[in-house]
């Protein structure tokens, strides 16, 4: 089962990705995790990712495919896995194809969770750190027991600079217009199912699970 997870930032990705692994036992990966092991490893390709990101700049996208393919290739991947933050964009995706094609793999499918725009800004404007010890609360899914105050050790929350709502709606505008290509290249292939995101957690797993389980009928 090879799975495509995508959505806006505060979408509840990193959650769901949770629930998927552990129910389907197929290993999550991000491409964070990818390079962080590659780089580890000391792999050529990893070596070669390290020399760009300690410039600033961008991993090109051969590098980044070769880095997947050897990810992909591991023994922990035969029965799927669960891709997240790879592709973000068409080219990405397509060389994803040629390489999953290459070892008589496709993606299967492509869960994106859908939240309007207005609900996204209200999850990731409410964030509040403790400028202390960093735990993070949410004004309304994790509020602290006394405002403004760290339960765990009185400590002043903070909200950070990119958590304000204009940085917020920005970021939000430039991911949408970065993904949208993406879900119209994957609707195509009819690989692409959206999901309510704006469900209760385990509504929209249970979603998610329902499209899974008929996929293994």
């Amino acid at each position: 089962m090879n799975i495509v997870l995508m959505g806006l930032p505060g979408a509840g990705k990193g959650t769901q990705a949770d629930k998927i692994v552990e129910k389907y036992e197929i290993p999550h990966i991000s491409t964070g995790d990818m390079f962080r092991a590659a780089i580890k490893n000391q792999t050529a390709l990893g070596l070669e990712a390290k020399s760009f990101m300690d410039q600033g700049a961008l991993v090109p996208d051969e590098v980044t495919i070769g880095i997947v393919r050897e990810r992909l290739s591991q023994a922990d991947c035969e029965k799927g896995f669960l891709l997240d933050g790879f592709p973000r964009t068409v080219p990405q995706a397509e060389a994803l194809d040629a390489t999953l094609a290459d070892m008589g793999k496709s993606v299967e499918h492509v869960i994106n969770i859908q939240v309007e725009q207005e609900e996204l800004i209200k999850r990731l404007t409410g964030r509040r750190i403790c400028k202390e010890c960093g735990t993070a609360y949410h004004l309304v899914f994790n509020p602290p027991q006394e405002e403004g105050k760290c339960d765990k050790d009185g400590g002043e929350l903070y909200q950070r600079a990119d958590d304000n709502p204009e940085t917020v709606s920005n970021r939000l505008e430039v991911n949408m217009k970065q993904t949208q290509p993406l879900l119209d290249f994957y609707g195509d292939k009819g690989v692409l199912t959206n999901i309510d995101g704006q469900q209760h957690i385990t509504k929209v797993f249970a979603d998610i699970d329902a499209l899974l389980t008929n996929h293994r009928k």
